[in-house]
């Protein structure tokens, strides 16, 4: 069996983004460092709930945490995500690829047609025709 080239890290950063509130705490990160207090505002749950999405998500190395005084300021750290979309990039190359034979197929198929096999229209000719 070949081994596996998804790092440590790599695999944490997907079992992170399995999750549909922590890829949504990225998305707001994206907006830039954000405390934690109006990170937790932004969703529905509670906020131990939140604190420990972000805790998630800071051992996989996806966000970085800074402290002020009292308050946690999160930022997005995009290093992983280049990791995972190094990985993604194999599979999309193979449905780039397939994209394109299919394409090509469905192509060659309209163009075997015959002529006589179509109306002044264009459409296929049925039997009451």
């Amino acid at each position: 069996m070949r081994e596996r080239k998804v790092t440590y890290s790599t695999e944490s950063a997907f079992s992170a983004l399995a999750d549909p509130t922590r890829r949504a705490v990225l998305d707001l990160l994206r907006q830039g460092s954000l405390p934690a207090g109006q990170i937790a505002r932004a969703f529905p749950v509670s906020r131990p709930a939140v604190s420990k999405h972000l805790r998630l998500l800071r051992r996989a190395r996806l966000v970085r945490e800074r402290r002020e005084g009292r308050q946690r300021f999160y930022q997005l750290n995009p290093g992983p995500l280049q990791a995972v979309d190094n990985w993604l990039s194999q599979y999309r190359s193979f449905w780039q690829s397939s994209l394109a034979n299919l394409k090509a197929h469905v192509e060659a198929g309209e163009s075997a047609r015959r002529p006589a096999d179509r109306d002044s229209a264009g459409r296929g000719k049925t039997r009451e025709n």
